[in-house]
């Protein structure tokens, strides 16, 4: 049992050593933009537009090809959210708002349905092996961006979700690097879920 624990950390350390430096410059923007995200910063938008295309290129070289194609809706995401931030603080702080029980049954909805159409479309259509996980992470990513660049508090309860799912998923497909990104990134929605929690209070109270 130790022998294989030490075996599987060594050749973690090994890949570790082999990862590219747009993988390590992906990781590092990702968490960078997630964390400034967390506290409310607008310069969070043009950060991740760099991590988008840096994980479109690893997504569509390890034939995650419904991440892949996330990262479009991401970058288009990522300029309007810079945009809406933008535009409202010029005005006044953008508050957070919260959605009660009957919007998230339509989200839930709508992440069932998109991952049917995307794991059915990406079996069909491309070489994935991994068609419906790979849908599914990609819907509940979609939903969980439209509500980052509208400051949804609960944005940050499906950040966490996904990215927990995405650890396994990139583990499989070689992505340890981002496997160890995502595993982060649980801590850092967690943090930014709390931090935004604590404002939405306050903005009630006043």
């Amino acid at each position: 049992m130790v022998l294989l624990e030490s075996a599987s950390w060594h050749q973690f350390i090994q890949q570790l050593q082999q990862t590219s430096w747009l993988e390590w410059l992906g990781f590092v923007s990702t968490i960078a933009c997630i964390y400034l995200a967390a506290k409310e910063n607008i310069l969070n938008w043009p950060i991740s537009i760099l991590s988008i295309i840096i994980s479109a290129v690893l997504y569509f070289q390890s034939h995650l090809f419904g991440d892949f194609a996330l990262q479009f809706y991401f970058l288009f995401t990522a300029f309007y959210g810079w945009w809406f931030w933008f535009t409202k603080k010029k005005e006044k702080e953008r508050p957070i708002v919260s959605i009660k029980t009957h919007h998230w049954l339509i989200v839930i909805t709508i992440v069932v349905l998109l991952t049917l159409i995307l794991g059915y479309l990406l079996a069909k259509y491309t070489p994935s092996n991994v068609p419906y996980q790979d849908g599914f992470c990609t819907a509940v990513s979609l939903v969980a961006q439209i509500m980052l660049t509208r400051k949804i508090l609960e944005n940050w309860i499906l950040w966490i979700l996904v990215d927990i799912c995405y650890v396994p998923l990139l583990i499989y497909k070689n992505l340890n690097i981002y496997a160890l990104l995502y595993a982060i990134l649980v801590v850092i929605a967690l943090k930014g879920y709390l931090d935004w929690r604590d404002t939405y209070r306050e903005q009630k109270d006043d």
